[in-house]
């Protein structure tokens, strides 16, 4: 694994899981058994995903990881040399490694269940000791397969700091007004704006609604994506932007989410306009989709940049 010599672009507060995923003709009933077409174990996790997603978009990544030590957590050890992060992500702890286990359909789509195990350990008190370099990021990205404690710390530090902080509440549990006030870009997809708009007591009504309360809560930046329809956004005090979804067929949209989001955040730490960087994350989202698994599918810029250019 590679060290930080430089300031990081990124600071993720990552989660590691052994993904498992299976591929079937369809989602099964309760209690059916479907044979399944292929099957792979892949490093994954949304906040791994994040950190890998942006690095191979050439961003400079560092954060924290907490696995276990088993064999899951050497995988995590393995994944992050591969990725070319940093070794000082990585935390072991005396708990299990995180592990999920998802199925793909016939038509791309997927539902996974996920045991979050040394996610979990994941706490304040890590966060405090990686302070000297939460603060010097860019921007610090946090997800909901870890606790509330550590992001809460994290971004709490960050914008003390003068950084910007990106929160996607995935898988969604309520957002504290604390942390939403904390938090410069909300990234959710239309299921978790949904349940959002629910936990908040918030009036149903178009997206854009939506976003102008949701901005009003402290956020300067928020976007939603819509999956095959593709994605809006908003900064505070501008219109409200969309972007179509890039044509691609489907065949397991597993961290296509999470591939927007890093692109997202790399084109924004780069200074590219909101609109610019919506393209690039839709871009980054497409690769993802486009093949089985996620993290040899996390697109670099080349690979990114063909898409954009054949949806010019």
């Amino acid at each position: 694994m590679t060290d930080i010599g430089e300031d990081p672009d990124l600071f993720v507060l990552g989660s590691f899981v052994a993904a498992c995923s299976a591929m079937v003709a369809r989602q099964p009933r309760p209690g059916e058994t479907l044979e399944a077409q292929a099957f792979w174990l892949d490093p994954g996790g949304k906040g791994l995903n994040l950190a890998v997603g942006a690095r191979r978009l050439g961003a400079r990544v560092d954060g924290l990881v907490a696995v276990g030590r088993d064999p899951f957590g050497d995988m995590a050890e393995a994944a992050l040399r591969r990725a070319g992060l940093p070794a000082a992500m990585l935390r072991r702890v005396d708990a299990p490694t995180g592990a999920g286990i998802g199925l793909v359909d016939a038509a791309g789509e997927n539902c996974i269940a996920v045991f979050p195990g040394a996610n979990a350990h994941l706490d304040s008190a890590a966060v405090a000791q990686a302070a000297g370099r939460l603060i010097r990021a860019r921007c610090v990205l946090a997800q909901f397969e870890i606790g509330e404690a550590p992001i809460a710390e994290a971004f709490r530090r960050a914008r003390a700091a003068g950084v910007a902080t990106l929160l996607n509440p995935s898988p969604f549990r309520p957002v504290p007004a604390a942390l939403l006030a904390d938090t410069t870009i909300l990234v959710l997809n239309a299921t978790e704006a949904a349940a959002l708009r629910e936990d908040l007591g918030l009036p149903t009504g178009a997206w854009e609604d939506l976003v102008a309360a949701l901005l009003a809560r402290g956020p300067r930046i928020v976007v939603v994506t819509l999956g095959e329809r593709g994605a809006l956004a908003r900064e505070a005090g501008g219109p409200l932007l969309t972007q179509p979804a890039f044509p691609v067929a489907a065949v397991d949209t597993i961290g296509a989410g999470d591939a927007f989001t890093a692109g997202l955040a790399v084109a924004l730490v780069e200074n590219r306009p909101l609109a610019e960087a919506l393209r690039q994350a839709a871009a980054c989202g497409a690769c993802v989709v486009a093949r089985p698994g996620v993290f040899d599918a996390l697109p670099d810029r080349a690979a990114r940049d063909a898409i954009l250019a054949a949806g010019a």
